[in-house]
């Protein structure tokens, strides 16, 4: 059966933004973000600078944006999350949730590893990178707080366990990055959420 016109489009653009943010990050990784053009990025993806920004603003967004339907990714992962069954815990079931957009790192090492060095070498790509998910930030804790049964304004929980959960996922793709991809980055993260669900007892023992 042929596959709808409409469908075959989206999976035409979904498969050019991924060429170009290959690419980038790439390209990016190699020489550095000030030695590398929106022309380049074009030319090893075989695209037009037109076509690029059909895709994207600018090449900082190429190297940050993995996926063009990522707006549409992170409602996926918002209504994973508020259909996990009620007896499994908020905080695991918020991990249990992302997990699948996380395990893109692992399966995707090279490009991870591209753009965690482009984002750690440069301060442009890292606010860019902050300030794209800064947009999930609202609706996210609003999922949270529904989950929880808390009202988001007049309640820390559901902000503070983004936040806090949110530090467990950069402190594994983090040491993830210092090991060289070499070990899992989805079990990387369990450990992380792991020690915060045990009250992050200091290693060895110690007391606080």
């Amino acid at each position: 059966m042929t596959e709808p016109v409409k469908g075959l489009r989206e999976r035409k653009r979904l498969e050019t933004h991924r060429a170009l943010a290959t690419t980038a990050v790439r390209l990016v990784a190699d020489r550095g973000l000030d030695n590398v053009t929106v022309e380049d990025i074009s030319a090893a993806a075989g695209v037009s600078p037109r076509t690029f920004f059909n895709y994207f603003a600018s090449k900082e967004d190429a190297v940050v944006i993995a996926n063009a339907d990522y707006a549409e990714r992170s409602q996926r992962t918002i209504e994973k999350f508020l259909a996990t069954p009620k007896e499994i815990g908020t905080a695991r079931a918020f991990v249990d949730a992302v997990k699948e957009e996380f395990a893109q790192v692992d399966e995707n090492r090279e490009e991870w590893l591209g753009r965690m060095k482009a984002i750690q070498e440069n301060a442009t790509l890292h606010s860019r990178a902050v300030a794209m998910n800064h947009e999930t930030i609202g609706p996210t804790i609003e999922a949270i707080a529904l989950r929880a049964g808390v009202d988001p304004k007049a309640e820390l929980y559901p902000a503070l366990l983004l936040a806090t959960l949110g530090g467990a996922v950069n402190a594994a793709l983090i040491l993830w990055y210092q090991h060289d991809g070499r070990v899992s980055a989805l079990e990387l993260l369990d450990q992380a959420v792991e020690m915060l669900l045990a009250g992050l007892p200091e290693p060895g023992g110690r007391a606080h």
